[in-house]
């Protein structure tokens, strides 16, 4: 499995992405994974919409890569990482569904949480993908925040 990767819902999980650490010629030096999912939460992010009944992902694939590789290849350049997965499921997902999977393979559990905690947030800005919320009483575009040039 690829470290990073844009996926219809079902293709990933994060059983998958361990395995694949398992797999990785530097495995033996790591004592430590941190793992992150983002789910589809009920709660909109508008209160006077409703409940929240699904959101669809779309992504700007080709950049959204290109720019996911980048943010794993910043955090495997801090002292004790050894991998890092990123994997976001563009489609239509229903609340409790996962939406993203982050995972950091790294020497000690203090190397690994900083490092996941910055890849989600720089997930969050910087990659193109964008979340429609349908709700009980609306849909609409939900507002990111991609600071690089597209």
């Amino acid at each position: 499995m690829h470290p990073v990767g844009l996926h219809r819902r079902g293709e990933v999980d994060l059983t998958q992405i361990i395995e694949s650490f398992s797999k990785h010629p530097q495995s033996r030096r790591a004592g430590a994974i941190a793992s992150f999912i983002g789910v589809v939460r009920e709660d909109p992010v508008r209160e006077e919409s409703g409940k929240v009944s699904h959101l669809e992902y779309e992504a700007y694939e080709e950049v959204a890569l290109k720019r996911l590789e980048e943010i794993r290849r910043s955090m495997l350049s801090r002292p004790g990482i050894v991998e890092v997965s990123i994997h976001h499921i563009i489609d239509r997902l229903g609340v409790g569904e996962a939406s993203l999977y982050v995972a950091v393979l790294g020497g000690h559990r203090q190397e690994v949480f900083p490092v996941l905690s910055e890849t989600v947030e720089r997930v969050k800005k910087e990659v193109p993908i964008w979340k429609k919320e349908y709700t009980t009483k609306s849909a609409y575009w939900v507002s990111t925040d991609h600071t690089q040039d597209q």
